[in-house]
């Protein structure tokens, strides 16, 4: 009978002995084996069901019970194909039955504050950071519920490369900005088991410790490599930086970096209300 140390074998490509005698079932077997999907069955999903994971999502800790995020259902038609152009390296976007956007919002205890006559008191950077959190929050129990019941899920970051198209297109006033798209669907695929860095790069004992790191970086990239390794043409940048031999996760996180990405977000959210000092 398979483990959770098989399930941890299999996410970081590493032995170990925690979770040996742990059969690999439940909660903690469904979260090591997450995975990202991006393509999807044309079935639908039911709103009920819909209701349901929105229902769980919403049953995430807020900071300071503010409740600072929300989430926009995107069905009109066009709306979707707008968003789906944006992105048109992408297109699970397209072929997910449903499209979601997850949001920060710090609009609504502001409109609280005013509701019951108390000035907002925190109107700086911290608002950005609460309100991101609770979203990412939001976002962490939808996939957890949607995962669950067979659901597979993809979160879109790229969102924010055209964080001020989207942001127009789904109406969203001052102090309330998307985190993420998230496509959601009935997988057509079992997907893959992404490797993760070691645990012993990402977990410090009582004070931050990365002297091993290059050391690590290494191991990591010929383990991952081992199991995938990323072919010549997905090579990022040829011709900047040449076609590599040995092109590992490290080589194209670092090519992925040396390019500036969202320099509008500041401006952006400058933009939408919030101040950032």
């Amino acid at each position: 009978m398979k483990s959770l140390a098989d399930l941890i074998e299999d996410r970081f490509g590493l032995k170990t002995g925690a979770g040996a005698d742990m059969p690999a079932e439940g909660e903690l077997a469904n979260i090591l084996s997450h995975r990202s999907h991006r393509r999807f069955k044309p079935d639908p999903v039911a709103d009920d069901l819909l209701e349901v994971l929105l229902s769980a999502a919403f049953s995430a800790p807020a900071k300071s019970d503010l409740q600072q995020s929300g989430i926009v259902i995107v069905r009109d038609p066009e709306k979707r194909r707008t968003i789906e152009a944006l992105m048109p390296e992408m297109p699970w976007i397209a072929e997910a039955p449903v499209f979601l956007v997850f949001l920060g919002d710090n609009r609504r205890i502001r409109r609280v504050s005013e509701l019951r006559g108390k000035p907002f008191g925190n109107d700086h950077l911290d608002s950005v950071l609460n309100a991101a959190v609770d979203a990412g929050l939001v976002l962490m129990n939808f996939i957890r519920a949607a995962e669950a019941v067979g659901l597979g899920c993809c979160p879109i970051s790229v969102v924010r490369n055209h964080i001020e198209t989207v942001s127009e297109l789904l109406e969203l006033p001052d102090h309330v900005f998307p985190l993420c798209g998230f496509c959601l669907g009935w997988p057509a695929g079992a997907g893959h088991v992404s490797l993760r860095l070691p645990p012993r790069v990402l977990v410090h004992t009582d004070r931050y410790d990365d002297s091993g790191l290059e050391a690590e970086i290494d191991g990591y990239d010929a383990r991952r490599s081992a199991r995938y390794r990323i072919p010549d043409e997905k090579q990022r940048l040829v011709g900047e930086y040449g076609l590599a031999q040995d092109y590992g996760w490290s080589e194209d996180k670092a090519r992925q970096v040396s390019k500036p990405e969202r320099t509008q977000l500041a401006k952006y959210l400058r933009d939408q209300g919030f101040k950032l000092e």
